[in-house]
């Protein structure tokens, strides 16, 4: 299965979480989102979905 590719996406419906971020974490992630409609938060959330998929698949892989 093809690996999926990060997109920055719209923001969603969201419920507040407070997680701490190093500082040049969030510098780039601000860079990033730079002139697009997403929220820093967004940006998190669509990451994580990913990490979360990743990690999916590499689980399947060790089962096969």
């Amino acid at each position: 299965m093809p690996e999926r590719r990060f997109k920055i996406p719209v923001t969603p419906s969201t419920v507040n979480k407070c997680i701490r971020f190093p500082d040049h974490i969030v510098a780039d992630i601000e860079k990033a989102i730079q002139d697009s409609d997403c929220s820093f938060s967004a940006f998190v959330i669509e990451a994580a979905k990913v990490a979360l998929e990743n990690l999916k698949e590499d689980e399947r892989e060790t089962q096969a």
